[in-house]
């Protein structure tokens, strides 16, 4: 595997790591990486034909020199007894779980008006209730009594989620999931944080979203301090310093990673209207009147 983590080589050997939807988009990346500093990940989804596919591709990349392993265990995070074999099956295979990496989810853009409540309670399931199903099994069955480090990915939801409600209130939902669970395990010794990445490109995300893909990607970048969406290897590395000693500190934290997106304008645009309500009358709104609308004096 060509050598492209800022950290040392072997910073994770003999170390276990879960990765849900680690077979594309940014779960690649974060694998990829776990892998190159010796992990061993086991990465799922519900997709067993391209979790495959990805395996192959990232054991290929592996010097044989390294202790690192993938192995591709597909699950639907949704379904609590599939996420019970999952927690299971790895414990089997390599007696111990050291890192969850909560990155599987899944959203379609939709005005809230148009979204039925079977669209709604899909991404709910997934985003929300899915990272749940994983955080709660993985402490049960493991990092309740050795400990452990959880993280997180959530998205850029802190200005609301226009054209995507549905994703918003359940990565929001896990924000203050992991805040809740920070505390809570603490006793275990599990850190519990947070990633929000802002719009990261990757070719699996694009066509995710079909023909609007390259239209929204494209329409981020005045939207974005950098100029410039993200790539999924800009937000592994935040990924493992979070999952590294160097972080050992810190716990119920979400890190941005969108070149201060959350900070800018969003990507909404609100058409000119006259639907709001008037202010009430009086010298206030008569003066605000003359600044937006200034009286001739010809």
């Amino acid at each position: 595997m060509a050598t492209s983590s800022v950290f040392r080589p072997g910073l994770f050997n003999q170390k276990v790591a879960i990765v849900t939807g680690g077979g594309t988009g940014i779960g690649k990346a974060i694998s990829e990486e776990l892998l190159e500093l010796g992990c061993n990940v086991v990465i799922s989804s519900r997709k067993a034909d391209r979790l495959e596919a990805a395996a192959q591709q990232m054991t290929q990349k592996i010097p044989p020199s390294s202790p690192a392993s993938v192995t591709p265990l597909p699950c639907n995070i949704r379904n609590e007894d599939e996420v019970k074999a999952l927690v299971s099956s790895v414990l089997k295979k390599y007696g111990r779980i050291d890192f969850l990496v909560n990155n599987g989810g899944g959203q379609f853009t939709s005005p809230t008006e148009h979204m039925s409540l079977k669209g709604w309670k899909a991404v709910v399931d997934t985003n929300l209730n899915g990272t749940f199903n994983c955080c709660k099994e993985v402490y049960s069955a493991w990092m309740k009594e050795h400990g452990g480090v959880i993280i997180n990915i959530i998205a850029d939801m802190w200005k609301g989620f226009p054209g995507m409600a549905h994703t918003g209130a359940a990565r929001a939902g896990v924000d203050n999931l992991t805040k809740s669970l920070a505390i809570e395990w603490a006793t275990s010794g599990v850190r519990v944080n947070a990633v929000a990445p802002g719009t990261i490109f990757s070719k699996t995300a694009m066509e995710n979203y079909k023909d609007l893909g390259p239209h929204l990607f494209r329409r981020s970048v005045p939207s974005t301090p950098a100029k410039r969406p993200g790539v999924p290897e800009e937000v592994s590395s935040a990924v493992c310093f979070l999952l590294s000693p160097a972080a050992s500190y810190i716990s119920g934290a979400t890190l941005k990673v969108d070149a201060g997106q959350s900070l800018y304008h969003s990507m909404w645009e609100i058409p000119d209207h006259s639907a709001w309500p008037e202010a009430p009358e009086g010298e206030n709104l008569d003066a605000l009147k003359e600044l937006l609308n200034p009286q001739s004096k010809l």
